[in-house]
């Protein structure tokens, strides 16, 4: 693990790639834009996603995918809608069989795929991990402590892989239970939303905190169907995750739903930002799966509804409201 090759130069890639030069370890980083990859070796930031933090020199980033493939490791940090088309552009580079460490957090739409499904059928045969956990880019990027899941079926390659990039601040713990990191990661995004427009509705610190336990049992119901542990979403990639994204407006996810909740569209939101709020597109796709599986998730349904069909934030709000009482039951309820 002597070279990792870290494939997208957003907010996260950057992190990533910081964070695996510290550990030790050569990065090449692989941006769409050229004007990323230029900014970066020339003045070691990149200053379209993560402007203001100082980048170690050594990082090099390149537009040829090629080029960051040739690694003993690969880490995926594109947008989750975009991973099959990159892992297909990646294919061709990877003979020499690197694992995936997957890093973006949603579920394929259409699909209704997980990551690792999409990799595995854009990549077959490659041995992959996911990493998931409370991170935002900026403190990853500025040395902040850190803890993070690398979820793996096969543990002794968890262990090389998490050695491979932790450090004192940056702590690698690893798990075996990959659909539970998968599932956590995605759908807190979509909760991280509603709390955002429970926050902008100024419905209270009550309302969230109901909201997000609420929400933790619908992000169980969806695992344990996925073959998830539940325990698993008392973990970094579970619970902390929640924790970090739904409550702070450094969150894309969270200050969406902020904006939404003030009355700001959806349209106008997103056309003011460079980088991507994962549950925007992940919504749709989480309740495709659930009513799938026969899984209820009613916030998440209502999320769907205000992002994708119109629904009115206050009548959503109301309908959430007016649901029947009933015995709570955390992994069922």
């Amino acid at each position: 693990m002597r070279r990792i090759g870290v494939i997208g130069a957003g907010a996260w890639g950057t992190a990533l790639a910081a964070a695996a030069r510290r550990a030790g370890r050569e990065v090449c980083l692989w941006a769409y834009e050229p004007e990323v990859a230029a900014g970066i070796n020339r003045d070691h930031e990149n200053s379209l996603y993560l402007p203001g933090v100082r980048l170690d020199a050594s990082i090099r980033a390149t537009v040829d995918i090629a080029q960051a493939a040739a690694a003993d490791a690969l880490l995926l940090a594109m947008p989750a809608q975009r991973v099959r088309h990159l892992c297909a552009a990646l294919a061709p580079a990877t003979g020499h069989r690197p694992p995936v460490v997957i890093c973006a957090k949603g579920i394929e739409q259409g699909s209704g795929a997980l990551m690792t499904e999409v990799v595995g059928e854009a990549l077959p045969g490659l041995p992959f991990a996911v990493l998931s956990g409370p991170t935002f880019a900026a403190e990853v990027a500025r040395e902040l402590p850190t803890a993070v899941t690398l979820a793996c079926a096969e543990p002794g390659l968890a262990e090389t892989l998490a050695a491979a990039l932790r450090t004192p601040r940056f702590r690698v713990y690893h798990s075996t239970d990959v659909a539970g990191a998968q599932v956590g990661g995605a759908v807190k995004n979509v909760l991280a939303i509603a709390c955002g427009i429970v926050e902008g509705r100024g419905l209270g610190d009550n309302a969230r905190a109901a909201l997000i336990t609420r929400g933790l049992a619908e992000i169980v119901r969806l695992g344990v169907a996925k073959g998830a542990e539940p325990e698993t979403f008392l973990g970094l990639c579970g619970l902390g995750d929640i924790t970090l994204t739904c409550n702070a407006t450094q969150s894309r996810n969270f200050s969406l739903g902020l904006a939404l909740g003030r009355g700001e569209t959806l349209g106008a939101v997103l056309a003011a930002r460079h980088s991507v709020a994962e549950g925007v597109f992940t919504a749709s796709s989480v309740v495709a799966l659930a009513r799938r599986l026969g899984v209820d998730m009613p916030i998440s349904e209502a999320v769907d509804g205000i992002l994708n069909g119109g629904a009115d934030v206050e009548a959503t709000i109301a309908g959430l409201l007016a649901r029947p009482f009933k015995a709570e039951a955390p992994a069922a309820g």
